[in-house]
């Protein structure tokens, strides 16, 4: 059973708006542990989205996303976000929340995966 879980995901017209919202769902905790978002688009490789520190002070993201969307974290709830504004059809894809004590970073080495989320940008 995934520790975290997605929702949010959805139909949405280039151009527009969607939020992701990711939950730690077991009792650990989570605000000591970086989290963020990758997401593979059918046919391809799983890529990189945006991640965020333990705190929330430091965030990263992909150079296809910068700009548009944006990662944050409410510690209180266990939970991230991951606002996506202005999308593009190239940003369908499924969106998988990661998280890991060790830290931020870009690679796809997270401990913690969930189920993913489904989002199709039509144009």
């Amino acid at each position: 059973q995934a520790q975290l879980a997605e929702s949010g995901g959805g139909m949405v017209q280039a151009g527009g708006s969607l939020r992701l919202t990711c939950v730690g769902t077991d009792e650990r905790y989570w605000s000591n542990y970086a989290m963020g978002w990758f997401r593979q688009a059918e046919g391809k490789e799983r890529e990189f989205v945006a991640t965020i520190d333990h705190s929330g002070g430091s965030a990263f993201y992909a150079d296809s996303v910068k700009g548009r969307f944006t990662i944050s974290r409410d510690n209180d709830k266990d939970t991230a976000y991951l606002q996506m504004n202005d999308v593009k059809p190239e940003d369908t894809a499924v969106y998988y929340c990661v998280a890991d004590i060790r830290g931020p970073r870009l690679q796809a080495g997270y401990d913690y995966w969930g189920e993913g989320a489904r989002v199709t940008v039509s144009a």
